[in-house]
């Protein structure tokens, strides 16, 4: 089966991402303000470089969060399916702009019954699916859902900062409460016309999509907002440009500033209603989590951090119900 009912239900089958980067050659400096000072630095210092060549104590380190992560998720019962790592062909084929396998959440997303691949806007990012392609033909095309595609981004011209109208799709941007969807809207990845696209495609199966729009330094939805249970959320007010959606007025809040909300501090995972991970550089966020009775589990996730993801970005659910 695959279904995702909500961002807390009880996770069952996983995809976890890789720990595969290349550095671009010639980064887009107004594409990199989601990030830290350092991680910029790193950026324009290591053109073209691979994060494993430039970094190769670090990319030990990388590997071994996502293998600590494992280890909670298989705890805990939940079946995690890992992409293939990227091909010297895939690599070559990136050019200048640059390549990635490393947060499985964004390139496709699940909602309700239906598996979708989105459309990246960063350059870098936009044949992230392909490592996943291998678990779509093993579980998604036997299984009793739908399966499709955003359509791929139009071609931009190269003084184009915005890189054309997209439409970009994104999984970061993507929340799921029940028949609720939230998409998320920065300018940095999912655009209105992204969004426009999945409300069309949703409406038979009457979903309600709603745009939400994010300050221009926050990379997705899930950068400011976390759904850990019903009625209960982490969330970075500040980065709301009209505020808190009206869906989730009455939950209660657990407001972060923005400077946590660029560090990932919103983004834990919810293995059930009952369990949340999140990171120990955010234990004061954790201690809060726990004070409503959800049990919580604290995974070092500093180098995933560095690269503008953590614990969501790097797991894309392919089956979450409650039990």
């Amino acid at each position: 089966m695959i279904f995702v009912e909500s961002e807390f239900a009880t996770l069952q089958r996983v995809v976890l991402a890789q720990s595969e980067f290349g550095f671009p050659l010639q980064p887009r400096p107004e594409d990199l303000r989601f990030l830290t000072k350092e991680a910029i630095t790193e950026n324009m210092q290591h053109k073209g470089q691979d994060y494993s060549e430039a970094f190769p104590d670090l990319q030990q380190q990388w590997e071994k969060e996502r293998a600590s992560l494992q280890a909670v998720l298989e705890k805990y019962g939940v079946k995690v399916y890992r992409p293939r790592k990227l091909t010297l062909a895939e690599k070559a084929a990136a050019g200048n702009d640059g390549y990635s396998n490393f947060f499985v959440r964004d390139p496709f997303f699940t909602v309700g019954p239906c598996v979708i691949e989105g459309s990246m806007r960063f350059l870098h990012r936009r044949n992230e699916v392909l490592p996943v392609r291998d678990i779509m033909l093993a579980q998604v095309y036997p299984a009793d859902c739908v399966y499709a595609a955003v359509p791929r981004p139009a071609i931009a011209a190269p003084d184009d900062s915005t890189l054309g109208p997209g439409p970009f799709l994104e999984g970061g941007d993507v929340l799921v409460l029940g028949k609720k969807v939230f998409v998320g809207s920065s300018g940095l990845a999912s655009n209105p016309l992204g969004a426009q696209w999945l409300r069309k495609f949703l409406q038979p199966l009457h979903y309600d999509v709603e745009i939400v729009k994010l300050d221009p330094g926050i990379l997705h939805l899930d950068c400011a907002l976390g759904l850990i249970r019903e009625g209960l959320m982490v969330i970075c007010e500040d980065a709301f440009v009209d505020g808190i959606p009206a869906a989730l007025k009455d939950w209660k809040r657990i407001n972060i500033p923005m400077e946590e909300a660029t560090t990932l501090g919103t983004n834990g995972l919810p293995i059930s209603a009952q369990v949340y991970i999140t990171d120990p550089a955010f234990s004061h966020i954790g201690e809060q989590v726990a004070a409503h009775g959800v049990k919580v589990e604290y995974i070092d996730f500093r180098i995933s951090r560095s690269f503008g993801g953590s614990f969501r970005c790097s797991t894309q659910p392919l089956l979450r119900k409650h039990i």
